[in-house]
């Protein structure tokens, strides 16, 4: 910068004003004497530089500049999250570059907990075409959004005219074994939910896994390509066998094959292929509640093998996820799922404001305390402390989501 005047007097005025105005705002000017022509040059647009007046910058200096204090998070290929409060950066995370990529998103309500996800969720299907995103809605806060990107909005309820086959199985569904084998655990979950949360005693173990194992055998044979059964084919399975054990367990499940109850006794009738999926469960009844959980859940694992052969990633997004803890089923399978997911290419995220409730849990507690990614919107004073102790959060850390805006 050049600055003229058209009389001495009027130029030192002038540099007197400049340097009173330099110092107000703790900066340091120095006047070049005897230099003037060589300082003309230099403020001219030639890119010469004639003045040989370098200033090593101290620390001190240069932090007012450069934050040390602070940690950036610039992934390739990430996902916007927010701004950093101490230099002002955006903050771009990939959830991939981490040892997992299973997430909390913790906030009281109002914090911003929803709005956090769908803007992760839009991120993703917007600039990542080898991604798939799948979400359980207890709420029905995800439809408008889904709906507006072209997904797929399943309604499961007793009514609902969507239904998922709970026998639903692709071939990947063994991760490499018999699929059979993982599909015989899934039903003997499904019937002890059934039956009323009962344990079921050895020989109604074996008839059952008998059974699965029958019902699946033109399936097999197939290739998987063909109809697969559902759970009214395995009630009349049941009532094929001899066993006195075999016909109580047929009559303690019709209900759910046969009955009022039976929306997953039915073959699949929604695009469970669709690159944007939301599981609507707001109108889950309280019976149907423990076993919807398991099979959308069970379907969702279906999802994922099929991803992983095709070398696509799956993200899941349970909001109000303290209500599947309520289950004690749904609660192992989905411990279960945050436990295997990373070799299948898939990340799991949870959203709730009940932590305090999420850590009573000792399931929830592992799975929080083995999630590489947690987003702490505004805590409450209770949550802050059990957080604090959980993750060893320092004070100062603790600042920044106490009382913070949404």
């Amino acid at each position: 910068m050049v600055h003229t005047a058209d009389t001495k007097e009027q130029l030192d005025n002038d540099t007197e004003a400049l340097l009173t105005t330099a110092r107000k705002q703790l900066c340091q000017f120095a006047v070049l004497k005897y230099q003037q022509m060589d300082g003309l040059n230099t403020a001219l647009p030639f890119g010469v530089r004639k003045i040989d007046a370098l200033r090593t910058l101290t620390t001190e200096s240069l932090a007012v500049f450069i934050p040390f204090r602070v940690q950036e998070i610039y992934h390739k290929d990430g996902v916007y999250y927010g701004q950093n409060v101490i230099s002002k950066n955006m903050i771009i995370a990939n959830r991939r570059h981490l040892l997992n990529g299973n997430s909390f998103i913790l906030g009281v309500s109002g914090a911003g907990k929803s709005f956090t996800a769908k803007e992760e969720m839009t991120n993703i299907i917007l600039t990542d075409p080898n991604a798939d995103v799948i979400v359980i809605d207890p709420e029905r806060e995800y439809s408008p959004l889904v709906k507006a990107m072209q997904g797929e909005v399943v309604h499961i309820s007793a009514t609902s005219d969507n239904h998922i086959n709970a026998m639903d199985m692709n071939s990947d569904y063994g991760d490499g074994a018999n699929p059979v084998i993982l599909k015989s655990e899934f039903i003997l979950s499904l019937c002890e939910q059934l039956i009323g949360g009962a344990s079921l005693g050895a020989k109604q173990k074996s008839i059952i896994d008998r059974c699965t194992a029958s019902v699946y055998r033109y399936y097999q044979q197939g290739n998987y390509m063909g109809t697969p059964p559902t759970l009214q084919d395995f009630r009349e399975e049941l009532l094929k066998q001899d066993e006195p054990e075999a016909q109580e367990i047929a009559l303690a499940i019709e209900l759910f094959t046969d009955g009022s109850l039976n929306t997953f006794a039915k073959h699949t009738n929604v695009d469970t292929h669709s690159r944007l999926i939301c599981y609507d469960i707001l109108d889950l009844g309280k019976q149907l509640q423990p076993i919807g959980m398991l099979v959308v859940l069970d379907s969702i694992l279906n999802r994922i093998t099929q991803n992983r052969a095709k070398g696509r990633n799956t993200f899941i997004f349970i909001d109000e996820i303290y209500l599947l803890f309520q289950h004690e089923y749904s609660a192992n399978f989905l411990f279960t799922l945050w436990k295997r997911v990373r070799k299948y290419g898939a990340y799991c995220t949870g959203i709730t404001q009940n932590v305090d409730d999420l850590l009573q849990s000792h399931t929830a507690r592992t799975m929080l305390a083995n999630s590489e990614f947690i987003i702490m919107l505004n805590q409450a004073s209770t949550d802050r402390i059990e957080l604090a102790k959980l993750l060893n959060i320092s004070d100062l850390q603790m600042s920044y989501i106490t009382s913070s805006q949404p």
